[in-house]
């Protein structure tokens, strides 16, 4: 069937009626008159196939018809081949998920959109669990924000059913920024780092100091001694 649907998509030999063609090769091209041209393909024992009907005049080349559609379902197959193929990636949330099951499924999600993948997450409510729709909600925007370095939300949480859903789509690459969860962690770090540091320079004797003790040990040294000569 798809065989049939190539052939019918380029005229060939008798089929072609327009008075002149061009006919590209190797060699270059060259406009020649249309009964010229199938001689030709005659004489080589090949076909003479109209590649761009649209071109003024037609463009054609001499080759065999069976040969020329196994070149085009050859590199169409070599083109889908190199297209980035793009899966959507599903992530199931329970109403009270927990934090560990809540962690588990943010790690996952992030190496989905890493891949270049689409995420949609959902929470299921089961039964009488459909009051804590609002939870839900709360639930999948933190999802969001916990991933806002890698992905981007197509939409707000919407109720489908017994289902709420969230869409991301992959941040392209270099335009991933920190999320506020993250950003206030390397602040929190940076500000511990700092006050660890001054705390211990504050312990650390100064030089003054140490030259106070030694002067103190030396002044009781000599007092020891002249009190044994004595």
């Amino acid at each position: 069937m798809k065989n049939d649907k190539m052939k019918n998509q380029y005229r060939v030999n008798e089929q072609i009626r327009v008075r002149e063609v061009r006919i590209v090769g190797e060699d270059g091209s060259t406009v020649v008159p249309t009964r010229e041209a199938l001689d030709m393909a005659r004489d080589q024992g090949v076909d003479l196939v109209e590649i761009s009907p649209n071109a003024n005049p037609p463009v054609c080349r001499l080759i065999d018809y069976s040969k020329f559609l196994y070149q085009q379902k050859k590199r169409q197959k070599e083109m889908k081949a190199k297209q980035v193929k793009v899966e959507v990636k599903e992530i199931r949330f329970g109403p009270q998920t927990d934090e560990h099951d809540y962690q588990f499924k943010l790690k996952h999600a992030k190496e989905f959109l890493e891949e270049g993948n689409k995420v949609r997450a959902y929470v299921f409510f089961r039964g009488r669990s459909i009051l804590f729709k609002e939870q839900g909600e709360v639930l999948l925007l933190r999802f969001a924000n916990d991933l806002e370095e890698c992905g981007k939300v197509e939409g707000m949480p919407s109720l489908e059913g017994k289902k709420m859903f969230l869409y991301l789509a992959p941040k392209k690459a270099g335009v991933a920024k920190k999320s506020q969860q993250a950003r206030d962690r390397e602040a929190s770090e940076a500000e511990a780092k700092e006050n660890a540091k001054q705390q211990s320079a504050a312990e650390k004797p100064s030089n003054g100091g140490l030259f106070a003790n030694a002067k103190i040990s030396a002044d009781a040294l000599k007092k020891l001694t002249e009190n044994e000569d004595e």
